[in-house]
Parts: structure tokens; sequence; C-alpha cells
């Protein structure tokens, strides 16, 4: 049985979970010194008024680095998609520093942030967000400007290849699936060729099969070093997918949990790390 497995249920202080849970990072020292995708330092999130505020992100510190595939997971209400959104730009901080591609976009300009969502940023919704008068082919592309229709054409039907979609481009989102039309969400996400990916509960509207085939997809993107994915779930079946795992609380990141090479025993410690949590980490 696991360490977690024998203390589930029994009361734990503070910094005797801290540390159970810091025992499942993987070993192996410091990591080697790379390129920052994204970054926040002392993020602080408060929402209401003077009368009534709500505290959601409480100084919280987290690094992205190029070619991560990194899961959030954490209790219901625990700051999760405030997180995400605060790393895309859909808002802003009450405190702190955001870093995205090296450049601090804390106080950006709308018009400079609009740039960056175009081109560093790509986005996958748990909702698809497809037009309906679009055919897929034409939703993939819509983002993408200032290149020819040839490389268009070409940086659509690549991404269609790898998405197991080729065969589906000139069909409209009402003839498709909820797994194929995820999947085209991924490569309209992709095509603009962003620095990083947000994606937010993306398998939360799939079943077990169409999940796992947008997964293996995205994990393929990312082993090719086609993309950063920062990606926000409550499943960790999702959550093994990725390479690290951090778990927040009450507004802040608790632990990291890192992938060795056995998927099995990383979604294991996944689960370990829940239930040692305790909460409702159910999709809301």
């Amino acid at each position: 049985m696991s360490r977690v497995g024998e203390t589930a249920g029994k009361s734990m202080s503070v910094e005797g979970e801290r540390e159970l849970r810091r025992s499942y990072v993987e070993e192996g020292g410091e990591r080697p010194q790379r390129v920052r995708a994204a970054e926040v330092k002392n993020l602080v999130k408060i929402y209401g008024g003077r009368g009534f505020q709500t505290r959601v992100l409480k100084g919280l510190e987290l690094t992205i680095y190029r070619q991560d595939f990194a899961a959030i997971m954490g209790p219901s209400g625990s700051g999760k998609t405030t997180l995400l959104n605060i790393l895309s730009t859909i808002d802003k901080p009450t405190q702190g520093t955001v870093m995205l591609d090296g450049r601090d976009i804390t106080h950006a300009s709308n018009k400079e942030l609009s740039k960056l969502r175009r081109d560093k940023i790509g986005f996958v919704f748990q909702d698809y967000s497809l037009l309906d008068t679009m055919s897929l082919e034409d939703n993939i592309a819509l983002s993408l400007g200032g290149v020819s229709g040839r490389e268009c054409m070409e940086r659509t039907r690549e991404l269609a290849e790898t998405f197991g979609l080729k065969d589906h481009l000139k069909k409209y989102p009402y003839q498709l699936s909820g797994g194929q039309k995820q999947r085209g969400a991924a490569c309209r996400a992709l095509i603009t060729r962003p620095e990083i990916i947000f994606a937010d509960e993306p398998t939360g509207a799939l079943d077990s099969k169409s999940g796992k085939e947008l997964l293996d997809c995205l994990k393929m993107v990312n082993d090719s070093g086609r993309a950063t994915i920062l990606m926000v779930t409550h499943d960790p079946f999702c959550a093994s997918y990725a390479k690290d795992v951090y778990f927040l609380s009450d507004g802040m990141i608790t632990c990291r949990v890192s992938r060795g090479t056995d998927r099995k025993e990383f979604y294991d410690r996944i689960i370990d790390v829940q239930i040692s949590m305790g909460g409702d980490f159910s999709c809301q």
C-alpha cells in the first residue's frame, strides 16, 4: 500500500501533509536551465468590493517552461480556472506579476494583449466554440492571417492529419461527433503555431474514447516540440497525460507531481494526492 493510502482517512497536520505531497515529486535534483514560457509571481486575485471580498489566489507562484505539458488540479473553488484565465490574458490579477514568453504583461494594454493572443497563445475550451456556418476546414483556418492561401491549406491539412480529421474537413460542426469537434478546436488553437496552449477541461464534454483520442493527439504534439500545454482538469486520467501535475488548494500551489516512464504509476500517484487533499474534484 502507498504512503498516502496508509494515511487516508486519518487526521494530518498541514506540515505533515505538505511533506507527504513533496515526497511524491520525482527525485533527480535541479532541472537544467530552460526557457520560461509562462510565469506568475506573488499572484493575488480578489473578487468583490469593500463590503464583501473573496480572495481566490493568495500569493501564488508558478513557472511553466517551453515544451512542458502541465496539468492544474485542485478541489472546486481552489482557483484553477482563475489562474488559467490570468495566464491566458482573459483576466487580470489584483496583485503580482504575469510573464508570457519572457515579457511582463501585467500592465499591458488591450491592444498589446490582443496581439499576444493572436501570435503567441492558443485556446482549447470545453465547449468547442466552432462556428456552425463554417466548415471544419474554415473553422481551423479562421484565426490564421498574414500567410498565403497555399500555406494556410498546408497547415490545415497537416494538423487534420495529426488529429485524424483529414476526411472531415468539408463537414460542418453539426455533422461531427463531440470528439471530432474538440479535435478540430485543438487544430484551430495550433494553426498559428503559438508558444503555449491553454486548455480548460478539454475532455469535460467527451466520452472516454473521444477524450483519450484527443489526449493522445495533444501528447503527440507536445512530444514533437510543437507546443507547450497548460491544462486545467478535474480528471486524474486526463492529468496523467501531462509531464507535471500541480495541485492547488485554497489559492496556493501545494505540490508538484512529476511523471516518470510509467503513466499508470503516475495516475495512481495523482489519485493518492487527491485522496490526501480531500474536497470535491468534480467538474463544475
